[in-house]
């Protein structure tokens, strides 16, 4: 039986937060989002749980809880899948394909049906509310010189990304603080 430092060492790992940035060419362009990522013993067998910590508007993102909508995540999910599938794949096509039809949030999926603009600019307007990186990520990256290392951070402890290595929309780093 595990010693209960070496048990709360182990579900520490399994509970930690992504910074995950919006995709380019989207209204949640600009946009970071903490993400809570928990994963059940039976990883990668069973999906992990993930939320939203910080609000985003979106019919298929709850906005009172952050849980979201997503049937790769919820039903279909595989053991070939991983972490970087959710965070540089299913979660950027959902950004950018939201599926009224389906809602978690039944405000923004009628006005994404009824005026597709209005909606779009409510999401912009999300992100310079609560998306901001410099709320979430606790600093102004445009003030962060990055300064290149032997190694591989990116001079604030992050590892770095080389051009290419992030997908429409990506994660920076993982952390286990929970200081949102």
């Amino acid at each position: 039986m595990a010693s209960p430092s070496k048990r709360r060492e182990m579900d520490v790992m399994k509970l930690f937060h992504v910074d995950f940035y919006g995709p380019k060419d989207s209204p949640y362009e600009g946009g970071v989002w903490k993400i809570h990522v928990e994963l059940p013993d039976a990883y990668p067998y069973k999906s992990p749980s993930i939320g939203f910590v910080n609000r985003c508007y979106h019919p298929n993102i709850d906005e009172a809880s952050g849980s979201v909508c997503l049937d790769v995540i919820n039903q279909t999910w595989s053991p070939m899948f991983d972490l970087v599938n959710i965070f540089e794949v299913f979660l950027p096509q959902l950004l950018l394909y939201p599926n009224p039809t389906d809602p978690l949030n039944s405000e923004a999926a009628a006005l994404l049906m009824r005026e597709p603009q209005v909606y779009a600019n409510k999401v912009k307007d999300y992100v310079q509310r609560y998306a901001r990186p410099e709320q979430v990520l606790g600093h102004n990256p445009a003030s962060v010189t990055n300064k290149s290392s032997e190694d591989g951070e990116d001079g604030d402890g992050d590892q770095k990304m080389e051009d290419g290595d992030e997908s429409e929309g990506g994660f920076l780093s993982s952390s286990d603080d929970d200081d949102s």
